[in-house]
This record gives structure tokens, C-alpha cells and sequence, in this order.
């Protein structure tokens, strides 16, 4: 049974995962889960604190010699933005400095902002933004680069690829998932169709000029998985429902 947690803030010194359930023996390095890390970072109109950290793991617990223990696995990312923001976001009482940003009181709409600072009773909503902050999915992806090192065992792979963006849809070229995957990691906005690629960036500058948001959709493809997996039998045995638990947490 796999389980993980994370901890961290957005502006913090660092996030933080423990991973537990992964079995011993398993050959894991470093490079294995900085290369998931730097492609999270990739994207066409990523955001500006994506060109400020250049995040790499921490191994801290549960590898030894390049396999794992069995135990749960330590993996912590330093925020280098953190230096910026130190005087605002220092852990020790004497840590607030003469340039820290004053407190937050306007909850954003759509945002966790009111309703945790109601549920902990807040006053300075920077404390529940910090933590609700698509920063957090660095973590995640570190413990799933682990996850995906493990499905490699079993001869399981995990891609995925943009098929929409903005009202621009791409022509999929019926491919193995290798193949796909060659040509999405080709384009900036991960779209394995070249001519769709342009018009999408082409949306995407657009959009950045108005200062709105354009929708999108994507396709995973999961190959490799032997039959069986979950159960229709029961609610929550069902894979379709436990992935959509995932993917809208």
C-alpha cells in the first residue's frame, strides 16, 4: 500500500515528502526524479517562479547505495525563492524582518484563501496561500517520479500529451505511446502535432495580453498494465473513481 505526505509552503525553505510502501531493493538515484522535476518546469507561458528555482532532490532516508530500504523515502526540494522572501516567511519568532510584506486580508475568489483561514482560524491569510499553492505539486512529482520508477519494473509506462488548447485542437497521429511521447516532448506546449503547436503558443500570447486564462485537455496513456487491476465489485475499488480522486486533489 503506498502512502505520502507532504509538507512545505509555497515561499518556505523548502518542500517536503514522505513516501512509504515502495519495497526494498529498488535501484533509484537522484537523476531519476530531477529529470521529472525539470520537466515540470517546462511549459510555454509558465509562470515567472519557475525561471527562479532550478529544483533538484534531497535523498535523506530510505536509499542506500542507489536502492532503496523499504522504509519510507525522505525527498525534500529547496525553494531558492525562500532567500527573497525570508524576512516574510522565516520559521523562528525572531525571523520577521524590517522587509517582510504586510499581512493578507482579502481572500481571493475560487481560491482556499477564506475558507482556511475560517477552518484555522487565520487572520493573516498568507499562512493557508502558502501552503494551497501549485508549488506543492513539486512534491508530488517527486514522489511520483518514484512511483513511475517502480511501474518501470513491471514494464508499465505513464505519458501523456496536450490535445487541446484554447479551442485549438490537435491531429494525434495513431502511434505507439514511445512514438507520442518522442513528438510531445518535442513541442514547448507538449502537443505532438506540429501545425496545432504554433497556433496554440500563438493562443497562449493572446491570452497573456488580455490577462485571462484559457481551458485546455489532455490524453495519459497508461501501457503495460496487466488486466484486472481494481474492481468494479465495490465503490471504491474502482480505478476510474480512484483516478479522479488523484487528479482533482
Amino acid at each position: 500500500m503506498l502512502r505520502y505526505l507532504t509538507a512545505g509552503e509555497s515561499h518556505g525553505p523548502a518542500l517536503t515528502a514522505i513516501l512509504e510502501g515502495i519495497p526494498a531493493g529498488l535501484p533509484l538515484a537522484a537523476k531519476d526524479i530531477d529529470e521529472e522535476l525539470a520537466r515540470r518546469q517546462q511549459g510555454y507561458g509558465r509562470g515567472g517562479r519557475m525561471k527562479i528555482e532550478q529544483d533538484r532532490i534531497i535523498l535523506s532516508a530510505g536509499v542506500r547505495h542507489g536502492l532503496t530500504l523499504g522504509f519510507p523515502i525522505a525527498l525534500s526540494i529547496v525553494n531558492r525563492d525562500f532567500e527573497n522572501w525570508r524576512d516574510t516567511m522565516g520559521v523562528e519568532p525572531e525571523a520577521k524582518g524590517r522587509d517582510a510584506r504586510p499581512p493578507v486580508t482579502r481572500p481571493r475568489p475560487g481560491h482556499a484563501d477564506l475558507a482556511g483561514a475560517l477552518k484555522y482560524g487565520q487572520r493573516d491569510i498568507r499562512n493557508v496561500l502558502e501552503r494551497a499553492s501549485a508549488r506543492e505539486t513539486v512534491a508530488r512529482v517527486a514522489v511520483g517520479a518514484v512511483c513511475k520508477r517502480l511501474l518501470r519494473e513491471f514494464g508499465i509506462t505513464v505519458m501523456s500529451h496536450v490535445l487541446e488548447i484554447g479551442g485549438v485542437r490537435a491531429e494525434v497521429p495513431a502511434l505507439p505511446g514511445a512514438e507520442l511521447l518522442a513528438l510531445a516532448e518535442g513541442s514547448p506546449v507538449r502537443c505532438a502535432d506540429a501545425a496545432a503547436t504554433e497556433r496554440m503558443v500563438a493562443k497562449i500570447d493572446e491570452a497573456k495580453k488580455r490577462r485571462t486564462t484559457l481551458g485546455g485537455l489532455f490524453e495519459v496513456r497508461v501501457e503495460g498494465v496487466p488486466p484486472g487491476r481494481g474492481s468494479f465489485a465495490q465503490w471504491d475499488l474502482r480505478l476510474d473513481g480512484r483516478f479522479a480522486q488523484a487528479l482533482m486533489s
